[in-house]
């Protein structure tokens, strides 16, 4: 049976059950502090969990998630993953133990058609309950049935004395018996030995207590169940193979590696393993939004990025490959992610600029560690050689064994467990970022707990009567709040468009018989719009009937920049090409702000082009709909969708005739004419292979383009000429000031070249090597390079450093003709000195800074590292 055959079986199985199928939700947890990733199928259904949305009470999901808790075994074993899909079902104070056991049981057993005796169960130790009904309701035998205690069987594992807080229960686990001729080999083995004949295949979770401070456990009003079905493991055991590995999930993406690979035996599944596991996770992080960075999430995927590039090194593949995977793993997903196919040329070019930058690392390496290591040489320091080896490994990737060899050809001594000892520091943190924190369930919203949904009425008008629900003060229901108390307010109904979808939060007033509301912001619990701020004057009660008022100056200022937005984003598509796709946005009243993909900086004449397609459908006044229609309905007629959004069965959809049509839950303008003016004020990058473009419409725009003129108008003035010749003016003026400097380096050289002789008598002999160290006053570069070309025809063994300063640049330059210095390493040691860095060849390197005061300490260093050189 095919992946995508079990996973739909299983989804129908429980949608026959009366559950709500719901779609997989995003990797990068919503409104959840608690985990760093998606861990596992539960995490999307904690409103549900907690009472506060009630619009279904069974569902059923098939979950990706991402751990990293285990990264050093995935590979190593066969069923340990980053990157996995839970399949779960999940009742919310509707069934318990008894259908969720029965139901478990009878989709493996009938509609999978397990053998019944090749499965074993384990329940907690404590919970006869679930004993009993898989002995006389499943007729189990009992002698297959295994307690197990608070680690094995309990959820979260050890709950009971660790924590953490919140609502928690035993679990009973089903596993799948490979037979004796696996593991240990006893004939008493059970589920209770670690050796491997048992796979766990599902966890069936009864969250039935609420654990509170000091371990005690109170049994919970509402009774709930969570289970887990991990989709690679049942796909092995359904497709009869050991290995996780060896499924159709993973097949395609292991024979592409194979085929491209320059050498593999079975001493390299691990490695072949261990790629198709991080590719996966890698790919489907990008689509969810998670781009590779130095922080949290984005350094997780930076990891996986380098540990694969890595491996695929050892397999002989040198060159960026890791993106060239991306094709086949996108059709190994297309049935169950459609969308991801669309993403697949963004996704593999994030990718490919991400291993394009660690080659590059890896390649210069050798130049890195002589800047790194240089002064351990003369004054060893075995601990701090542990510590920078370890943080080249954390922060550029390289590994140990690679820095250790140049290590070992320098003689340069290195404490090893001070770098073992760091790493283990690093796995730990990586496991507590992955883990959860805090309590099972943030408690903060349990307030609004029977709270009913708002009823937004801010699409159609801006003020509307309503009445006071409940009002808030410190996260506790008050009955009124008086004249300065910081409060929540919450309303039957309301125009406040709480803050989404990148788009702020509405402000204004709530006006009631006997007091103002100032609200200050609006935010969105679940289906609750909370209205939050301080009252103004009078008092603010619960019942209250009153009127919500919008400030309409701001959300008009609002709704200019939103739909300005989805301009933008049909012109960026227009000029730049269809690779463009939303990767975040921020809509406010004074400013809009667009990150897209888009692997290269933008021309000047390609934003300006930008800009003049934006202003021509608004001069256009082009009509702006706005439409609710089922999800299937809005992708068939191409709507396009942020892809790391969750979306609703029921979709909006805002079109502007002709020029796009998007997902999209905000407010905007009925016509596009009401922008008034659009105006680029910065291009940017802020990851690889994503731009960033910040932006004024309206009056903004106007105040804009009026600050520009008076800078203009200054600017002629000074030069004191007309501003439509400014250009040509400054043109005449910086041809004369290139003349005078190229006359004034002319002399320069004239009179350094004069005093070569006296130069060189003022080296200093290191090891048969003249070196000269000099500050050549008011030189350019030009100058300093010349200079250095002289002396190196005047000696066989020479190297050069020469500086000088400019006004407020210091310029610096090392040459040599010698073969044993390094002057591009050189130049990156001792640039530090003038708060600056530099680069350039072996015989011939440049730097910049602004600290005159450092030339003559960067001199000094640089005798130090060329004694260091010549022993």
């Amino acid at each position: 049976m095919k992946a995508d055959e079990l996973r739909e079986k299983c989804l129908e199985f429980f949608r026959s059950k009366k559950h709500k199928v719901v779609a997989s939700d995003s990797l990068v947890p919503k409104d959840d502090p608690t985990v760093l990733f998606t861990p596992a199928g539960m995490n999307q259904f904690k409103k549900q969990f907690l009472g506060l949305i009630t619009d279904f009470t069974r569902a059923a999901s098939s979950q990706r998630c991402l751990r990293t808790d285990d990264l050093e075994k995935v590979g190593k074993t066969d069923c340990h993953h980053t990157f996995f899909e839970m399949l779960g079902n999940f009742s919310f104070g509707d069934y318990f133990k008894k259908e969720a056991i029965a139901w478990a049981w009878e989709f493996l057993t009938r509609d999978l058609a397990i053998p019944a005796e090749k499965l074993w169960v384990s329940v907690y130790q404590d919970d006869d309950e679930a004993f009993a009904i898989w002995k006389d309701e499943v007729k189990f035998p009992a002698e297959k049935i295994v307690k197990l205690g608070d680690h094995d069987n309990f959820w979260p594992a050890d709950a009971k004395e660790k924590g953490p807080n919140g609502p928690c229960g035993p679990c009973s686990e089903i596993f799948f018996d490979l037979g004796p001729s696996v593991g240990c080999g006893k004939k008493d083995c059970t589920p209770a030995c670690g050796c491997g004949r048992f796979i766990e295949i599902w966890n069936l979770v009864f969250t039935q207590f609420n654990r509170k401070e000091g371990g005690t456990l109170e049994p919970l009003p509402q009774k709930n169940i969570d289970t887990g079905m991990g989709l690679e493991r049942i796909t092995a055991v359904m497709q009869g193979v050991r290995s996780n590995f060896e499924t159709d999930l993973f097949q395609p993406i292991i024979k592409e590696i194979k085929s491209h690979a320059k050498h593999h035996d079975v001493k390299d599944t691990p490695i072949l393993y261990a790629i198709a596991d991080h590719l996966r996770a890698v790919v489907f992080s990008i689509f969810d939004g998670v781009l590779p960075s130095n922080e949290a999430r984005g350094y997780v995927i930076r990891k996986l990025i380098r540990k694969s590039v890595l491996h695929l090194r050892d397999l002989g593949v040198k060159e960026p490959f890791l993106y060239r995977l991306v094709p086949v793993l996108t059709e190994v997903m297309r049935k169950p992610y459609p969308e991801l196919v669309k993403e697949r040329e963004t996704i593999a070019n994030v990718i490919l600029a991400e291993e394009k930058n660690f080659v590059s690392t890896l390649d210069s390496s050798p130049n890195l560690f002589k800047v790194k290591f240089k002064e351990f040489k003369d004054t060893p320091d075995p601990d701090k050689v542990g510590e920078i080896t370890f943080q080249l490994h954390d922060t550029y990737g390289i590994p140990a064994g690679l820095t250790m060899s140049f290590l070992d050809s320098e003689g340069i001594e290195i404490n090893k467990n001070v770098f073992e000892n760091e790493l283990s520091k690093q796995k730990e943190r990586s496991k507590s970022g992955s883990a959860m924190q805090g309590d099972v369930f943030s408690v903060k919203e349990l307030h609004l707990k029977g709270v009913p949904q708002t009823v937004f009425v801010g699409y159609d008008k801006l003020e509307s009567e309503a009445n006071v629900l409940t009002v808030i003060k410190d996260n506790k229901e008050t009955h009124e709040a008086r004249a300065g108390d910081e409060v929540t307010v919450v309303l039957d109904q309301t125009p406040f468009y709480a803050e989404q979808g990148g788009q702020v939060g509405d402000i204004g007033v709530i006006a009631a018989c006997n007091g103002v509301f100032e609200v200050k912001d609006a935010q969105k619990s679940g289906k609750v719009i909370v209205h939050i701020g301080r009252v103004k004057e009078g008092v603010i009660k619960k019942s209250d009937a009153c009127r919500a008022q919008v400030d309409r100056e701001r959300r008009l200022a609002i709704m200019r920049n939103h739909t300005a937005t989805h301009l933008l984003q049909a012109a960026l598509r227009k000029v730049l090409g269809s690779h463009v796709q939303q990767q975040g946005s921020f809509v406010a009243d004074d400013r809009l702000r667009f990150d897209f993909t888009h692997f290269k900086g933008l021309t000047r004449q390609e934003l300006d082009r930008i800009e003049e397609v934006v202003n021509g459908f608004v001069i256009e006044n082009l009509p702006v709909s706005k439409k609710e229609m089922s999800l299937e309905e809005a992708r068939k007629e191409g709507a396009l969708a942020f892809f790391a959004e969750k979306y609703e069965d029921t979709v909006r959809v805002v079109s502007v005739e002709g020029v796009s049509k998007e997902f999209c839950g905000g407010t905007h303008l009925d016509a596009t004419g009401s922008i008034g003016l659009f105006k680029i004020v910065s291009e940017s990058s802020i990851a690889s292979g994503v731009r960033r473009i910040e932006a004024f419409t309206g009056t903004g725009a106007y105040k804009a383009m009026k600050q520009e003129e008076e800078v203009l108008a200054g600017v002629a003035e000074a030069l004191k000429t007309p501003q439509d010749k400014i250009v040509a003016e400054l043109g005449k003026r910086l041809k004369q000031v290139k003349d005078l400097e190229k006359k004034m380096s002319g002399q320069k050289l004239s009179t350094v070249a004069a005093s070569i002789d006296s130069l060189l008598k003022g080296a200093v002999d290191i090891k048969g090597v003249k070196v000269v160290c000099h500050t050549i006053p008011d030189a350019d570069m030009d100058v300093l390079r010349k200079a250095a070309d002289l002396l190196k025809q005047k000696e066989a063994r020479i190297a050069v450093a020469l500086g000088s300063a400019v006004l407020d640049r210091v310029n610096l330059i090392v040459g040599t003709n010698v073969k044993e210095i390094d002057a591009g390493a050189l130049i990156k040691a001792i640039a530090p000195e003038i708060g600056g860095s530099g680069g350039g060849r072996k015989d011939f390197a440049q730097a910049g800074g602004t600290r005159a005061e450092g030339l003559e300490p960067a001199f000094d260093k640089f005798k130090e590292v060329i004694v260091q050189t010549l022993k």
